[in-house]
């Protein structure tokens, strides 16, 4: 498989503000690859130019051996998008907005019928083609979106936060479709997301802020990258606690909501050793493996905040480029 995405000194920037600075990364044909970042840190912005939303400053950037700036109309049919807020056609069925998402796009006419049933089978929504979007529950939408993505035979599926706002079982039923739609029909999936969990999903993570990639790895030997367990315990005196672990055992504990917390290569062995000598009163001890959540606090010095609503301006722009690029005709 060779690589259906590669990026070269990406840069970025609106006015003096530096929005991408110099990103270059690689992705995998039929790789699930995770970016994780917060608000403002450079994430859509590095989307929004891979889905010829916006232009680049300098560098280069490639899909599906297509160039952003200069075959743009190439790029929007190797690509499908999932956005974060909804844009579906809630007064139009199922099937009626995935029949104008065909139309938009080319889907030959001999072909259409059958891969619009296709796809809506895949996700478990052929028998509810005919209800409207509006009698939808949220989980449904969310799948009717994800067959929308793919109807077109994209080869790379971005997804932007595709389960904000659902809840655990729905999300997984959701990455469920989603594995089986990547195995299925070859696609190369671009996830965005701050659900950590979710993120672990991914073949190789970039975590990146402040307009820089920090990291690049799987999700695994990220985790390794903070060094060993992590060990939690609650107190009634955390400047007591942080002392005295710095002074019995030369570590250098910090705190949070959660309490002091510090880490160690082998937890199991240390939590005795800590428990009999600790003279600072312990109300609660935890121990558990790193997380990405973890990952990203090493990485960057905080944690990561929640994505803060949709983006509704990508999603516009992207109907009116489509309109543009069929020749004014029907977007979605």
């Amino acid at each position: 498989m060779g690589k259906i995405i590669e990026v070269e000194h990406l840069v970025k920037k609106f006015g003096d503000l530096v929005a991408v600075d110099d990103v270059s990364f690689e992705v995998e044909e039929g790789e699930i690859f995770g970016f994780l970042g917060p608000n403002g840190a450079g994430k859509t912005t590095t989307i929004n130019i891979l889905c010829t939303l916006m232009k680049p400053t300098s560098g280069r950037a490639t899909l599906n051996g297509f160039n952003v700036v200069r075959q743009q109309n190439q790029i929007r049919h190797s690509i499908g998008v999932v956005f974060q807020d909804p844009s579906l056609d809630i007064v139009l069925t199922g099937v009626q907005n995935l029949y104008i998402h065909a139309y938009a796009y080319g889907v030959p006419a001999s072909v259409r019928k059958q891969r619009i049933e296709e796809v809506l089978r895949l996700v478990g929504l052929w028998d509810v083609r005919n209800k409207t979007v509006r009698d939808y529950s949220g989980g449904m939408r969310r799948r009717l979106e994800i067959a929308r993505g793919f109807l077109h035979f994209p080869k790379v599926l971005f997804l932007d936060e595709p389960s904000l706002g659902l809840d655990p079982q729905t999300r997984y039923a959701i990455w469920d479709y989603l594995l089986n739609v990547r195995k299925r029909e070859g696609i190369t999936l671009f996830l965005t997301t701050h659900y950590m969990d979710e993120a672990t999903v991914a073949h190789r993570i970039a975590i990146i802020d402040y307009g820089k990639i920090v990291a690049l790895d799987t999700p695994e030997a990220l985790k390794r990258m903070v060094g060993g367990d992590i060990i939690t315990l609650k107190t009634g005196n955390i400047d007591v606690a942080i002392a005295e672990i710095h002074d019995r055992f030369g570590i250098d504990a910090q705190w949070d909501r959660e309490g002091v917390f510090f880490e160690v290569p082998n937890g199991e062995e240390f939590m005795p050793l800590l428990v009999s000598n600790f003279k600072t009163e312990v109300h609660s001890i935890s121990l558990r493996r790193p997380t990405l959540d973890d990952v990203f606090l090493k990485l960057t010095g905080h944690e990561i905040r929640d994505e803060a609503g949709g983006d509704t301006a990508m999603r516009r722009q992207w109907a009116m480029r489509t309109a543009r690029s069929r020749g004014g005709g029907m977007s979605h």
